[in-house]
């Protein structure tokens, strides 16, 4: 049944390579369980909470992703947009959590309708690659920077920020981030969890016992190791007043990120294994994004931000995983862990920051494919990647990028080079600034 249900054999692999495989991909990206919430309670929602809604999403939605569009993915919440969520909307803008998390459900009731109807092929043959990939590495600085910034290695300072004193919190982040480093470079599997691991238990001594400043309070506490699973937060998104129009920057700039972060996964998930159709599309493409949409629709009412693919499921994929088995057992990984909280709160926030930091290193990738003397591509990706990091919004780097693009085709007399509905996102992307500057 098994068999002829996931088409193992037609995929030239069987049960056990899937559920190996299943295993890997967790073991690649079950840092989010931690890393996740660490950055959520920021915005206010409870860590326990965050590892609830966290655990659930993952799970079912990975395995919607097994079961509906036959794929070997991994979908949890995104990093990038939980970082705008918390530093932007909710810290920057002055936002409830609780609003913002009605912004993500409809948001991704737009990502659905949009996948289901093949509007999303229109929006991604507009946007032109400079500004995809701009969008890709500033993301990845972003996180960077919060990292940085977590640890205490970089600080607010006059003129604008620099370097912060050396610290307990400090020491530990260069200890781990080093250790995270020599793991990922010997391509160690599973190597972020185990950097995670690693800082972790650096932090018990050095912050206990060999504190640099005095009177330091102890980045480790016991407090067990099982809890019921917190539910406080689900259900608790406002959809209501989420729907007001200032919020339509918001949405855009939820929708665009998680739609292009997802499709590039996709894209470059079928382009690194081979998982594609006959026409060179990922494979199963328009399922795998509607599992994407309900991800982000489903985020919302859990109390999380947007679901996405994650790029680590290519480390399972590669260990010969083919079918959507693998993703079930993936998904079904999480699940015991929901029990798990306050062993897993004993990870410091420090420790998350070197993770952050790989995480940006990862993300810039992409930046080869730009080329700098083209002035044409150059100037829209870059000024996409740095307005990202330096604005705190994903918002404004990329409808700058846009607009900034769509001005040099029309300065170099092309503009019949420009796709009918990027003049249509551009007009909206005037539009969503007004807004913000209260023009109209």
């Amino acid at each position: 049944m098994i068999d002829n249900y996931f088409q193992l054999k037609e995929n030239k692999t069987d049960v056990k390579t899937e559920i190996l495989v299943g295993i890997t991909t967790f073991i690649a990206g079950m840092y989010i369980i931690v890393v996740n919430p660490t950055i959520l309670k920021d915005a206010g929602i409870p860590y326990d909470s965050g590892i609830t809604a966290t655990i659930l999403l993952s799970a079912f939605m990975t395995i919607a992703m097994g079961l509906y569009a036959k794929n070997p993915i991994l979908v949890a919440p995104g990093m990038g947009i939980n970082a705008y969520f918390t530093y932007t909307v909710v810290i920057g803008m002055g936002i409830s959590p609780y609003v913002a998390l009605g912004a993500i459900f409809w948001a991704g009731v737009f990502f659905v309708v949009i996948s289901a109807l093949n509007i999303r092929t229109y929006i991604i043959q507009a946007i032109p690659m400079s500004v995809r990939i701009g969008g890709a590495v500033g993301i990845g600085i972003y996180i960077a920077l919060i990292g940085f910034h977590n640890s205490g290695f970089i600080i607010a300072k006059a003129p604008f920020i620099g370097l912060g004193k050396l610290s307990s919190n400090t020491f530990i982040f260069l200890l781990g981030l080093s250790a995270t480093i020599i793991l990922v470079q010997k391509k160690v599997k599973g190597a972020l969890i185990l950097g995670m691991i690693v800082t972790t238990l650096l932090s018990w001594p050095v912050g206990r016992w060999f504190a640099i400043e005095p009177h330091a309070t102890p980045l480790i506490e016991w407090n067990g190791a099982f809890a019921a699973p917190d539910f406080s937060w689900f259900f608790k998104a406002d959809l209501i007043k989420s729907l007001h129009y200032s919020f339509i920057p918001i949405l855009f700039a939820l929708l665009f990120v998680d739609m292009f972060d997802s499709i590039t996964t996709f894209v470059g998930v079928a382009e690194a294994t081979g998982l594609k159709e006959k026409n060179g599309d990922p494979r199963n493409i328009k399922q795998s994004m509607i599992v994407d949409g309900l991800a982000t629709l489903f985020a919302g009412l859990f109390g999380t931000t947007s679901g996405t693919a994650y790029i680590e499921s290519t480390a399972g994929i590669e260990a010969g995983g083919r079918t959507g088995l693998a993703a079930v057992v993936t998904g079904l990984l999480f699940l015991p862990f929901l029990f798990f909280a306050p062993l897993a709160s004993l990870v410091p926030q420090v420790a998350t920051a070197p993770v952050l930091v790989l995480v940006g290193v990862f993300m810039a990738a992409p930046l080869s494919k730009i080329n700098w003397h083209q002035m044409e591509e150059a100037i829209p990706a870059f000024l996409t990647l740095v307005l990202i990091p330096l604005t705190y919004s994903l918002t404004q780097g990329i409808v700058y990028g846009l607009l900034t693009y769509t001005l040099i085709k029309i300065v170099n007399g092309k503009s019949r080079e420009i796709p009918w509905m990027l003049w249509v996102v551009d007009a909206f992307s005037i539009l969503m600034l007004s807004i913000e500057y209260r023009i109209v």
